[in-house]
């Protein structure tokens, strides 16, 4: 018996002293910090990855990534709609045509909807994200200019330095805060888009995002764009850089403007 336990002791110290044959687990965590450096940054400017196709003629008023393909709503009375749109190609996969009167403005997409807002009706709408088939319509006060989420929440502007909180449900008021730079109010803010926990915000006819804390509304940083604003040669005024994507899956931001040929993947750069 003593012949045999010793025999067993010795199999086990062998099989412990073994070099172990699981799979070594790698924490992708230094991956994502390096991707997130720009949070470290005040002013950042940018580097474009690569160009996407993009309807001219849309006057983007919201823009986002759904299931790998833009959702894109636009504005102007008569020419406002709510597409689908082939991420590579440009190619109109669906489209919703609102009526003259309203003037499109900013989308987002929560729990299978989207929401849309309109300019100055004082009313939104909402779909189903899949069909684009029209469910209800929302009131609030004001003028409706930028929309993005948080997972929870609608996070809405209306033009000024205030952001609105509002329940995806109820659409009541849940909070508001004010957004500023250094103690200074930031108006005309427009398109909007989350993006590690924080909201970008396209501010109206600059060339800039401000990057703000939803928490208490201040300005993290701002991104410089003009280079990029400075290759589109418009000569319309109001074509104006506005249309923020974030995939958060890939970490990979868009940026692109009113009735600009192009959608740009961007790399977030110190700017010195």
């Amino acid at each position: 018996m003593r012949i045999i336990c010793a025999i067993l002791g010795l199999s086990f110290l062998a099989s412990c002293s073994k070099p172990s044959t699981l799979p070594r687990v790698e924490s992708d965590e230094p991956v994502k910090n390096e991707v997130l450096a720009w949070k470290k940054q005040a002013l950042l400017g940018c580097e474009v990855v690569r160009e996407l196709p993009h309807d001219g003629q849309a006057y983007t008023q919201g823009l986002l990534l759904s299931q790998g393909q833009w959702l894109e709503g636009t504005g102007g009375h008569g020419s406002t709609w709510l597409r689908r749109v082939e991420k590579e190609t440009g190619k109109v996969l669906q489209e919703k045509a609102l009526l003259d009167a309203y003037f499109g403005e900013g989308i987002t997409e929560l729990n299978g909807k989207i929401y849309q807002l309109t300019w100055k009706n004082q009313v939104g709408f909402v779909y189903d994200a899949k069909t684009l088939s029209w469910q209800k319509n929302f009131s609030y006060q004001g003028e409706g200019w930028g929309l993005t989420t948080d997972g929870e929440c609608l996070i809405m502007s209306n033009g000024t330095e205030k952001l609105r909180f509002l329940d995806a449900k109820t659409f009541r008021v849940l909070r508001e805060v004010t957004v500023t730079d250094a103690g200074r109010a930031v108006p005309d803010l427009n398109e909007l888009e989350w993006v590690e926990g924080e909201i970008f915000a396209n501010v109206w006819m600059t060339d800039q995002i401000v990057r703000i804390d939803p928490q208490n509304g201040k300005v993290l940083g701002r991104i410089d764009l003009r280079d990029l604003c400075q290759r589109q040669q418009t000569t319309n005024p109001d074509h104006v850089l506005n249309g923020i994507a974030y995939d958060a899956a890939k970490q990979e931001l868009f940026v692109t403007g009113k009735c600009w040929p192009r959608i740009y993947q961007i790399r977030l750069i110190e700017r010195k």
